[in-house]
């Protein structure tokens, strides 16, 4: 049933599409194609192994190099056969006893990725289910560090405490916040104003490529902060190979925690997730643990050290790590670092490509892998900067994305940011894309938006 989708040389300038990004169909009669009805009685064979086909034909192909809606886009072999692998075994990574070759994996992995940070004296780590949970992790454990007695007592324990980050933040902060009972209220955006009378800082928030404009916090002048204020700094990362790498250490010995997702920009299978942080002595276990005695029982007759569940948040659990692990020890550091390296020029190619071609314009000069950009259509060319230019050309996006969508010829997403009209946000994440490919997209949003 497995069919090659995509046929791509990873040493070539060219690649070449074989099917469409997305068979677009509405949610009404994607319902009557699907049929997914469950009866009493079940189906043959021959009509399962059709299902299946449907339902590989109408999702969305992220592995199509012309999908660049999210953050993360590809597909890695070896990550995608470590998955594969790990439904068969069906196990879960609470203890050593029932899952012991994937939990010293999962060791090996964050010990590697800890080193990669520049923790020289180590730290300590969990795999979890995106990045949102790893910020939320963060958020729970500076509290705790903050309020020990908050895991028992609760916020009657405590002063009103806040959180500050960046305007431009993952919303999973404000999400955790609501979740462990801070409030939304409480996550100030830096500058903060005078809601900060009477609230206790306790954390700070630091992003290290924004998800829309993949911008990076001043790290290093907020770790001056954090250390003058007895501050938790968090940072969350969306990969910290080559290039990236250098915007973050020697500061990086500064960091309490870190949020890292290999399922982005190193393509592992999703979900490949870690939180990682710097203290050493089981500040994360003690935050954590519950000690189930079904589970966790210290009499054990091997190291109970290797029993990581009580760590997490979470019962059962994925041996994510082995994705990670798996293609990197295929693949090798070099090779990672050269993929970040190659999706990032062509991140460059596809910005000074905007540059050059009329009706086109960038909202600011990339930093990292997203670019961001305006489609003016010739109807808007020739207008004066004003007002009614932005509000016509925000309507101009989502029309464009609704036309690529329905013909199925590549994927990209837009939004709005503050005043900002809709423009496009590319995120150019696998290195499997092309130069051909960046072209496609700038000439097909022209075919697709030149009449508005």
């Amino acid at each position: 049933m497995l069919q090659v989708w995509l046929l791509v040389d990873l040493d070539s300038d060219t690649s070449v599409p074989v099917f469409q990004v997305c068979e677009w169909h509405s949610p009404e009669q994607l319902k009557k194609l699907l049929d997914l009805e469950l009866r009493d009685r079940g189906e043959p064979e021959s009509e399962i192994l059709q299902r299946c086909r449907d339902a590989i034909r109408y999702s969305v192909k992220t592995s199509h190099p012309r999908f660049f809606n999210q953050l993360y886009a590809g597909m890695e072999p070896y990550s995608m056969v470590a998955s594969f692998i790990a439904e068969a075994v069906k196990t879960n990574l609470y203890t050593y006893e029932v899952a012991p070759v994937f939990t010293l994996m999962e060791d090996a992995v964050l010990r590697k990725m800890i080193k990669v940070i520049g923790w020289e004296e180590g730290g300590d780590g969990i795999f979890n289910p995106g990045g949102s949970l790893s910020n939320i992790y963060a958020v729970n454990l500076a509290r705790y560090r903050y309020c020990p007695d908050f895991k028992e007592v609760g916020m009657f324990s405590a002063p009103r405490l806040v959180i500050l980050t960046s305007q431009e933040c993952h919303y999973s902060i404000s999400k955790g916040a609501a979740l462990m009972g801070i409030g939304t209220k409480n996550v100030y955006t830096v500058p903060t104003d005078e809601r900060c009378t009477g609230a206790v800082p306790f954390m700070v928030n630091a992003t290290a490529g924004t998800t829309v404009l993949g911008a990076f916090d001043p790290i290093d002048e907020i770790a001056d902060i954090c250390e003058k204020h007895n501050l938790w700094l968090h940072v969350d990362v969306s990969s910290l190979f080559n290039q990236v790498v250098h915007l973050i250490p020697p500061v990086a010995q500064r960091f309490d925690s870190v949020a890292w997702n290999p399922h982005k920009m190193l393509m592992a299978s999703l979900q490949c997730s870690a939180f990682l942080v710097r203290d050493k002595t089981s500040l994360l276990q003690r935050c954590h643990s519950a000690r189930a005695s079904y589970l966790f029982q210290q009499d054990k007759f091997y190291d109970v050290s290797y029993d990581t569940g009580d760590k997490s948040v979470q019962c059962s659990r994925k041996p994510d790590a082995f994705k990670f692990w798996l293609m990197w020890k295929a693949l090798g550091s070099r090779e990672l670092e050269q993929r970040v390296d190659r999706a990032l020029a062509m991140a460059r190619y596809l910005a000074e490509e905007i540059k050059k071609r009329e009706g086109f314009r960038l909202v600011l000069e990339p930093e990292f892998a997203n670019v961001c950009f305006w489609y003016l259509p010739p109807s808007l060319r020739n207008l004066p900067e004003s007002p009614e230019l932005w509000k016509k050309l925000h309507t101009v996006a989502p029309v464009v994305k609704q036309r690529m969508m329905k013909t199925g010829s590549m994927m990209t997403g837009y939004q709005p940011l503050g005043e900002k009209a809709n423009f496009f946000r590319m995120v150019v994440i696998s290195p499997q894309v092309s130069r051909q490919d960046l072209d496609f997209v700038l000439d097909e949003i022209h075919n697709l938006g030149k009449d508005l």
